[in-house]
């Protein structure tokens, strides 16, 4: 390439930083940076947000993508590096906590209330998980070594409080607890976007731990983007288009047109396996090691839908599930996430990351959305809608997601959780962010990568 097609985006004090992708991660770690110094471009081949973006049905915005906003501090810890001193996102308590749970042994609501028939169970599993809770944030917001006295505490208080259980499946049934009341906690090993016999055993405890702090921005989800955009901006962080090649060693990258930016760092904000492609490497995502894709159904009405803040519908069975995913195939029911907002629903179907396009018409979703209209009592749940939008796995694909998967590969148990299955660094000028990274936990697992690797950089030469 000659060097007079090479852009060298730097000046001659900051370090240049290329992040590329502009979801959650890629924004937060570019406000970060930028905050230490650092000349930060940003690169988006789409719309900024990554799966969290707004669409509009019938005249209504709707919010794509994470739907909770748990651990707040997590926030708060980015607001206090930030020195931001105020808050647009305005945090409301979420009706309802994690919702009401639908099990084939009854409906239970998390956090189960004072006074309800599974209430001493609901205790026993909040004793259970009670060493974890003052060091969550720690196990989100920093680095996993083995030299950090905070890290190893919060280490030692996941271990007492997991015991010899490696899965979140040990761990519930060593509970002993009501059937209805375990099944509705093996349904939140889905955070990890993996069955609860294959999720670490944190995901067991996190209904526990986050039950009665679940919140939503005032102004919907939507607000985080604006927020973190707006940090981006308000310090001088550049945004440009796609990247079509990066070469870590030359620490260059293509983009569209031929065009080539060099820069002093480069950090990854998207699926692995889209780096992979980027670098040139070969791809391989073998099915078992895909978690799930989704079908995500936004429907606009006239009037209030009559229905809870949250409805949670879990398989029936979670080794059939378990079996269905792991082989591309349609599980004979699956996980349904139903959130009503005003005249605004969204329900969520878990489906395996096939990247297949999968509509209303499809006989597999017509037969889940069937099955939430009898669990819910709300028979034509979506016939007097003004309008529908769907997402579905060939949607979630085109962002470079193995076939759809949207918490992008699976990984051991014993590399789950806060023990990061990827490394943070790459090479020496290549890192990566995110949650890919970092997978399941959310929008918290997102913001605290991105402390995890601002605090890295700092202490790094690169």
């Amino acid at each position: 390439m000659p060097f007079s097609k090479i852009l060298k985006v730097s000046d001659p004090v900051s370090p240049t930083t290329a992040i590329i992708g502009g979801g959650l991660a890629g924004l937060a770690l570019a406000s970060l940076l930028a905050q230490r110094g650092h000349s930060v471009t940003v690169y988006e081949a789409d719309r900024l947000g990554g799966k969290l973006r707004r669409i509009d049905v019938g005249g209504l915005s709707f919010d794509t993508g994470p739907s909770l906003f748990t651990f707040p501090g997590v926030w708060h810890r980015v607001l206090a590096r930030l020195k931001e001193g105020s808050d647009l996102l305005d945090l409301r308590p979420l009706p309802g906590g994690l919702g009401l749970h639908h099990t084939p042994f009854g409906s239970v609501p998390l956090p189960v209330p004072p006074g309800h028939a599974l209430y001493a169970d609901w205790l026993r599993v909040c004793a259970a998980a009670a060493p974890v809770a003052p060091h969550v944030e720690t196990l989100l917001t920093t680095p996993p070594r083995f030299t950090s006295p905070a890290f190893l505490r919060a280490s030692a208080a996941l271990a007492r409080a997991t015991g010899p259980h490696l899965t979140a499946e040990g761990w519930i049934r060593a509970r002993r607890v009501h059937p209805g009341l375990a099944h509705a906690l093996r349904t939140h090993a889905l955070n990890a976007g993996l069955p609860p016999a294959d999720a670490p055993a944190l995901y067991a405890l996190l209904p526990a731990l986050i039950a009665g702090h679940v919140c939503r921005p005032a102004g919907g989800m939507g607000v985080l983007l604006d927020s973190l955009r707006g940090f981006c901006v308000a310090r001088g962080v550049q945004f440009r288009g796609a990247v079509r090649r990066l070469d870590a060693a030359s620490v260059t990258l293509t983009l569209d047109g031929g065009e080539v930016a060099r820069h002093d760092l480069l950090v990854s904000a998207i699926d692995p396996a889209r780096l992979a492609a980027l670098r040139g490497l070969p791809v391989h995502s073998p099915l078992p090691r895909r978690t799930v894709s989704g079908v995500a159904v936004y429907a606009a009405f006239a009037q209030t839908v009559p229905l809870p803040a949250t409805s949670i519908i879990p398989p029936t069975d979670f080794a059939t599930f378990r079996a269905a995913m792991r082989a591309g195939a349609f599980p004979p029911d699956t996980l349904a996430l139903v959130h009503a907002d005003g005249p605004r629903l969204a329900v969520l179907l878990t489906a395996p990351a096939t990247a297949r396009p999968l509509k209303l018409d499809h006989p597999w979703v017509r037969a889940q959305l069937a099955r939430v209209e009898e669990m819910l009592n709300v028979p034509g749940l979506l016939a007097s809608a003004s309008a529908v939008s769907v997402l579905d796995p060939a949607h979630y694909a085109q962002g470079g997601h193995p076939g759809g998967a949207i918490y992008s590969l699976g990984s051991p148990v014993w590399r789950g959780g806060p023990l990061h299955p990827q490394p943070y660094r790459l090479s020496p000028r290549l890192w990566q962010v995110g949650t890919g990274v970092h997978p399941g936990g959310g929008i918290p697992a997102i913001l605290g990568g991105a402390l995890i690797v601002d605090e890295l950089l700092a202490g790094s030469s690169f």
